[in-house]
């Protein structure tokens, strides 16, 4: 074919080069399940089992994890005596799940906690396989699974015991039963209603997770492909919507019954009615910013594969007329754009879009050479590997910056070391993209990954003391703490990771309250500075004493200040009523 491009209209063949790396590909893409299974592995279990509980949602999905395992209740959500009406109960069951089994009766351990992103990651990236495999080879499907594993974002999230990777293993679920009946209305094989119904689960356990956003990308997408063809509407009836709502009931039902009378309404007014509505509002919590946040942030989020982004959206592009690419296009573009159009933005939003990103992408990689870009589009390949270099130079100096939050330099410089060598992988990477050994490229960009997120999540992160406040604090208490003490009180650092550190009786105040807490019944309080004159003085109006045992500085990095934290031994007065816990 001509420069100008092959017909849109006309399918093309992926070509798996006879070289080494083509081999290795073919080889991969034979026993998928292991090979992806393995790779997620190696990536995200070392920050799995290393990092301390992050703050804040992670501590606190884990710590209401964690109340359910104690009080047995698996209905009501509850962060200390607070309830927790944002999310669904579903992570939080399989959070709980997961520690019963991996915990063997110790609930404090925040890994066993992760091991719920963890599954659901590995199940999303397996799921993004499966999705590839409706229209293109295993090579190319295992591309496409592999881009999405090695994903910053998907590392995070699956690292992290949230929602998100387990969210998306629940949209991949349904989505890849919605691409298969929109293919089999094109002219592909039909799809079983077995099929149908595990999709309509899949799409139930979604809501069970995360509310509306399953809901809502599969309808943006059904809207767009509907306005992409004319209005034609008919093939979604092989989605047999009446049998599929009817399962989504059944699945979803039975908690939202049990929820709305355990909150006596609460969990919907607040989850819908102030959360949800919240975010579409306005920026919620500080997290507004303008659209095109996630395009912008998208070189890191999408890093190693933005290496292949930008030159597969533009072959894509003359592809428009193949049904594959078209549902693609419309998963990921419509979903993007109501993503970006919500005020409130937070990185692991856009992950939803990512998929039929990684697809496009892997298509490309296996693109016919005799299917050539015009020679324009070649500056998008220079463009895609400057976004790929810049990154993977900040990747490998991380370490280093560690050094800033108490990192200590013999350890900065080992990780350094480390770093160098993913970025070594990471231009050799980039030179073979620009010399068009583009599998190659990917498996070298893919081994980078490898060295540096374990890197930086093992060997660098949690050894930044400065951070990491919350274990210290712990750590601190342990040490002056007798038996027979009542819950420590704290005031003015209350991030969750304390609770989640201290246990669930901890008691998360300001400091009048730590002063009534410690004059009522004596013993520990971690007072921050900025609480230590009410605490002192409120304490001398209860007319008791408070001695100082120990102290802490650092940095608490969700609100990028510093704290300088006190621990003191309260002497309690039995003259004093205490306040309802908060």
């Amino acid at each position: 074919m001509s420069e100008a491009g092959a017909p849109s209209q006309q399918p093309f063949t992926p070509e798996v080069p006879a070289t080494r790396a083509g081999r290795t590909l073919s080889w991969a893409a034979r026993h998928w399940a292991a090979t992806l299974a393995l790779m997620c592995l190696a990536l995200w279990l070392p920050g799995i089992l290393s990092l301390p509980p992050i703050d804040r949602d992670e501590s606190r999905f884990a710590q209401s994890s964690r109340q359910m395992l104690e009080s047995h209740d698996f209905v009501n959500i509850e962060f200390g005596h607070v309830p927790r009406y944002k999310k669904p109960a579903g992570v939080y069951w399989l959070q709980a799940a997961t520690t019963a089994i991996a915990g063997l009766g110790d609930h404090g351990h925040i890994w066993t906690y992760r091991l719920a992103s963890l599954f659901g990651g590995i199940g999303a990236v397996l799921l993004c396989f499966w999705c590839a495999r409706a229209f293109a080879v295993p090579e190319v499907s295992w591309l496409a699974a592999a881009m999405m594993g090695t994903s910053f974002l998907l590392t995070a999230e699956s690292t992290m015991a949230t929602t998100d990777a387990v969210q998306l293993a629940c949209l991949m679920g349904a989505m890849g039963v919605l691409l298969r009946v929109y293919l089999a209305a094109h002219g592909g094989p039909a799809v079983r209603t077995r099929l149908v119904l595990i999709g309509w689960a899949a799409f139930a356990a979604g809501i069970l997770v995360k509310g509306p956003v399953v809901p809502a990308v599969c309808a943006v997408t059904i809207v767009a492909l509907v306005a992409w063809g004319r209005g034609e509407w008919r093939w979604l009836k092989a989605l047999r919507p009446l049998l599929g709502v009817a399962l989504v009931l059944a699945i979803v039902l039975p908690w939202g019954i049990a929820i709305l009378f355990a909150s006596h309404g609460a969990f919907y007014e607040q989850s819908l009615g102030q959360d949800f509505a919240a975010k579409l509002a306005s920026g919620q919590e500080s997290h507004g910013a303008w659209p095109g946040y996630y395009l912008l942030l998208a070189t890191l989020t999408l890093w190693p594969a933005i290496l292949f982004v930008l030159p597969a959206i533009g072959a894509a592009v003359g592809r428009l007329q193949d049904p594959a690419t078209r549902f693609l296009i419309a998963w990921a573009g419509a979903s993007w754009l109501m993503i970006e159009a919500v005020p409130t933005k937070l990185p692991n939003y856009i992950l939803p879009a990512y998929p039929p990103i990684a697809m496009l992408a892997a298509l490309w990689v296996l693109w016919p050479r005799v299917w050539e870009a015009p020679r324009w589009q070649r500056a998008l390949d220079y463009a895609a590997a400057v976004q790929f270099v810049l990154v993977a130079l900040a990747l490998s100096a991380a370490p280093m910056l560690a050094r800033r939050y108490g990192l200590d330099s013999g350890f900065a410089e080992a990780a350094t070391g480390v770093a160098v060598a993913g970025l070594v992988a990471a231009i050799l990477a980039a030179v073979l993209y620009l010399r068009r050994a583009r599998v190659a490229a990917f498996l070298s960009a893919a081994l980078a990954a490898l060295v540096f997120y374990p890197t930086i999540a093992a060997l660098a992160a949690p050894r930044m003391e400065t951070i990491w406040v919350s274990p210290r604090a712990a750590a601190l208490v342990g040490k002056y703490a007798k038996r027979g003490d009542p819950p420590v009180a704290a005031a003015g650092y209350i991030e969750p990771s304390l609770m989640f550190a201290l246990g669930s009786e901890t008691r998360l105040t300001d400091g009048a309250g730590a002063a009534d807490a410690g004059a009522y019944q004596g013993g520990l309080a971690l007072i921050e500075d900025s609480e230590r004159p009410a605490f002192l003085a409120h304490l001398a109006e209860l007319e008791t004493d408070a001695a100082p045992l120990g102290q802490l500085t650092g940095l608490n990095y969700t609100r990028g200040r510093a704290v300088h934290i006190t621990l003191y031994r309260v002497t309690p007065t039995h003259d004093v009523t205490l306040p309802p816990a908060e």
